[in-house]
């Protein structure tokens, strides 16, 4: 598989523990900026760059998905270590 289907299998295992469908696309949105090659990760530029045509609706967005969307983020962790821990070598090297 490549990275961009990895990338989406991950953020489909981060959404099921979000609580509600509609907080996916802002946790994918979110995801997708800090992957990039930005020089800020800061919600402004990660909205211009996601979504370039609709930036002050993606920015809207991306900011509602972080500072005011209701999800655990105890729930978000541990959905990333179930992702994670399994996939670690703890053997000494």
């Amino acid at each position: 598989m490549n990275v961009a289907g990895r990338f989406e299998e991950y953020l489909e295992h981060l959404a099921s523990g979000l609580g509600h469908a509609d907080r996916h696309e802002g946790l994918r949105g979110y995801c997708t900026g800090l992957m990039l090659p930005l020089a800020r990760k800061s919600i402004e530029p990660m909205a211009a760059r996601v979504g370039p045509v609709h930036a002050s609706a993606r920015h809207q967005s991306l900011h509602h998905f972080v500072a005011k969307a209701e999800w655990s983020d105890e729930q978000m962790l541990r959905r990333v270590c179930q992702w994670v821990v399994p996939k670690m070598d703890f053997s000494e090297g």
